[in-house]
């Protein structure tokens, strides 16, 4: 019987968590005003006074925006803008630009010392800046800038304060039963996963984010996502205010758990607070993933924890979330360990075992398309290798379920992927821009740990070579002779991994294979060969953790190794570097703003590549107005354009005459006129969506949407059923949903001969 918990503790536990609750909003930035004294404007010309100030004088012989804040992904609302300053003459004006485009002004009056502005958005906005714009005459001294809501910037500690009722939840739930369904060892694993998933996540506590390679890029992608899904697109393939409300292709990079962030960001979440939930919930992924992986073929307990820590604090994970920036190859991560154990179930484990494959590939799939060509690429090999035993054993029949499932359960993003890349006129020759050979990584460096100082750093790190030795040791002092089968598949890993690891190095004869244009064809596709390390280290991390429990030479040795390669991969985290700035903020003012500019400042800019624009998009042909070809001719209305849909009203006297809309022509948009007649869409310059007008001196109107597309409504209907009759079996044979380490856990061991071990990884 559970001892029943006092009415005083339970009062007490109430008030502490209340106040705890309290405390966080109370210090709740998001109501905070942002604040900029005249020094920490962004400027170009400028003398500093005393008081932190910024003087303007006739001498610095220039005009127009002279000082502005950073760049601001700011949530739509109304807001307040304040500006102290003394000016000396009439002209100067403060200004709030989005993208390029003044959207609102207001007169710097010299017989005052401040302005107080309202403006309103009425829509998220993507760069929007407050700027002071210089008349060139007299002296303007800009004290301070402050930027206000007239409600909250962002909800990021509402969903700190969600997240921990939620906590607290749990644990009521299992004061009140579920510590009779779920025994210690259980929640210890539980424990130890979500702890090393929050120690992986530290150097992202930061206040800022890590300016990395493709930062921008996914910022981008996440934010656009978002405007996608109000725009009621399902599935969202075109990020309407993309490429300056051009619109830009979303379809060619998987999205899917991108999701998540973008229903944050609908919540009022920041952009950099939305991506950083992101990053945990992979290192969490990874964690999990591993753990169930690494559980089904290894009984170990403290192999299996192991193998968590080694995977999740791996370098090459930290080098691509926090130097790279590669969000994609990071949430592929978290997968390959499925893609590994649903080979070993398919060829000699539990066969029933057959949807971890499926999990795994799906997984890859929706998260990095290269590394799903890696995946299908490994999986055809190990297949091939095993093609005899596969045939022996009867197993193709569930070689076929799980290649059918993925095909359709993955159809809806498949279908478009395909669609766009082999009709529409996309610019691909941009992704070969890498020769292979020189992005090859140095041998040398696969001992160190992380270093963000040196944008191409990769490792494998000390403690997964530690655990790659242990394999050795095994396979040549107790497994020279005669392999088992589970033996025989973890030396295939094994010679897989060091494969994978030795076409990463310039030991590989990349720069004389590319002769051939079937090699340069590949290699150019595949751009960094560093790719490798990621499946090479989680088939190093697989062999180790089976070394590890099944090598009896070690066998005295085994908690103190546990120990060494647990603490050497602890100290990937310490050598991550930190903000030098141990004190948060400079002075009170800071208090209010620093925070803000790290949510919503995005210095880094959005970023929209090359590779999946249209041919001739390039940025300086970019624009937000309607094009006309000839003034003479043509004259427009109006023009309005709210996500994927838009309307022109235009009125001409020439048959030849011809308007483009600010639109990208990608496949998928049909347009009509005011009787819902189609019109041609044909493609104009710079990508844009051309079209000859009717030259009868009669106003016309135009109307532009995007989709449905047949196919693409298809492949939704199939996919969508395919999950739905997956989830209708999964009930009907009532199989469980939660994670292994919440079924209980098996008792730490080691088995006391060579034959017991093999039944139990072959169990």
């Amino acid at each position: 019987m559970t001892e029943e918990i006092s009415l005083r503790a339970k009062i007490i536990y109430v008030v502490l968590t209340a106040l705890f609750v309290i405390f966080l909003w109370l210090g709740d930035e998001g109501k905070q005003p942002m604040i900029y004294y005249g020094t920490e404007l962004q400027h170009s010309v400028g003398l500093v006074d005393s008081d932190d100030a910024l003087v303007l004088q006739e001498s610095v012989a220039r005009n127009g925006v002279v000082a502005h804040t950073p760049a601001y992904v700011m949530n739509k609302g109304s807001y307040t803008v304040d500006l102290n300053y003394i000016a000396e003459e009439q002209g100067n004006v403060l200004e709030l630009w989005e993208q390029g485009d003044k959207i609102a002004a207001w007169p710097i009056d010299p017989s005052e010392n401040e302005i107080s502005a309202e403006f309103t958005l009425s829509k998220d906005t993507k760069r929007l800046q407050v700027c002071v714009n210089y008349v060139g005459k007299g002296a303007l001294t800009v004290k301070k800038l402050a930027v206000a809501p007239q409600k909250l910037f962002y909800t990021d500690t509402y969903l700190i304060i969600a997240v921990v009722l939620l906590l607290h939840l749990a644990g009521w739930w299992y004061i009140r039963g579920g510590k009779d369904r779920l025994s210690k060892g259980a929640l210890l694993d539980g424990c130890v996963i979500l702890g090393v998933a929050l120690l992986a996540t530290t150097p992202m506590m930061q206040t800022y984010l890590y300016n990395a390679d493709d930062l921008c890029y996914h910022l981008a992608r996440l934010e656009g996502l978002k405007d996608g899904i109000l725009d009621g697109q399902v599935p969202v393939n075109i990020l309407p205010e993309g490429l300056q409300g051009n619109g830009y292709m979303n379809a060619m990079y998987p999205y899917l758990f991108l999701y998540i962030g973008a229903f944050l960001r609908i919540c009022r979440v920041s952009l950099a607070f939305s991506y950083k939930v992101l990053v945990f919930l992979s290192n969490l992924g990874s964690a999990c993933c591993i753990y169930v992986a690494v559980k089904s073929m290894v009984k170990s307990r403290r192999s299996v924890l192991l193998a968590v820590v080694l995977y999740t604090l791996m370098p090459y994970r930290f080098t691509n979330i926090l130097s790279r920036g590669d969000l994609g190859e990071t949430l592929a991560l978290i997968f390959w360990p499925m893609v590994i154990a649903g080979l070993y179930h398919l060829i000699m484990g539990d066969k029933k075992k057959w949807y971890y494959l499926v999990i795994g590939f799906s997984g890859i799939l929706q998260s990095h398309i290269l590394s799903a060509a890696y995946a299908a690429a490994i999986c055809a090999l190990t297949a091939l290798l095993y093609c005899v035993r596969i045939a022996k054993d009867k197993r193709y029949l569930e070689l076929l379920k799980a290649a059918g499932l993925t095909v359709l359960l993955n159809a809806w993003y498949a279908a478009p992927f395909l669609y766009y890349y082999f009709k529409e006129n996309l610019d691909k020759e941009v992704l070969r821009w890498s020769g292979y050979f020189e992005q090859s990584i140095n041998l040398s460096n696969m001992t160190q740990s992380i270093s963000l100082y040196n944008k191409q750093y990769f490792s494998l790190g000390l403690a997964l070579l530690g655990g790659v030795g242990i394999a050795v040791i095994y396979f040549l002092c107790e497994r020279r002779k005669k392999l088992g089968d589970t033996d025989g598949f973890l030396l295939y890993l094994l010679i897989l991994g060091a494969a994978l690891v030795f076409m990463s190095t310039g030991y590989f004869p990349s720069r004389a294979l590319m002769a051939s244009p079937f090699f340069r064809n590949i290699a150019t596709m595949l751009q960094f060969p560093w790719r490798f390390l990621g499946p090479a280290s989680a088939c190093f991390t697989f062999v180790g953790a089976a070394a590890l429990e099944r090598s009896k030479l070690i066998k005295s040795y085994r908690n103190a190794l546990f120990g060494m390669l647990v603490g050497l991969n602890l100290l990937v985290i310490v050598t991550v570097p930190a903000d030098n700035n141990h004190v948060p903020y400079k002075n009170a003012a800071a208090v209010a703003s620093k925070g803000h500019e790290t949510k919503l400042a995005t210095s880094v800019g959005l970023f929209y590549p090359h590779e999946w624009r249209l041919f001739d998009a390039v940025d300086e042909k970019l624009t937000r107005s309607v094009i006309l070809s000839d003034l003479g001719s043509v004259s427009i209305h109006d023009y309005q354009k709210e996500g994927t849909k838009a309307a022109v009203s235009y009125t001409a006297i020439s048959d030849k005459a011809y308007i483009e809309l600010p639109l990208q022509n990608y496949l998928g948009y049909r347009a009509s006129d005011e009787f819902g007649n189609p019109v041609e869409i044909t493609q104009g310059d710079g990508g844009r969506m051309r079209f000859l007008t009717k030259g009868d001196g009669v106003e016309h109107r135009i109307y532009v949407r995007y989709g449905p597309v047949a196919g693409f409504v298809i492949a939704n209907v199939v996919s969508a059923l395919t999950i739905l009759s997956c989830l209708y079996l999964c009930v009907r044979r009532k199989l469980p949903f939660h994670p292994p380490f919440l079924r209980g856990s098996q008792k730490d061991g080691d088995s006391s001969s060579e034959t017991e071990r093999e039944e139990t990884l072959e169990a």
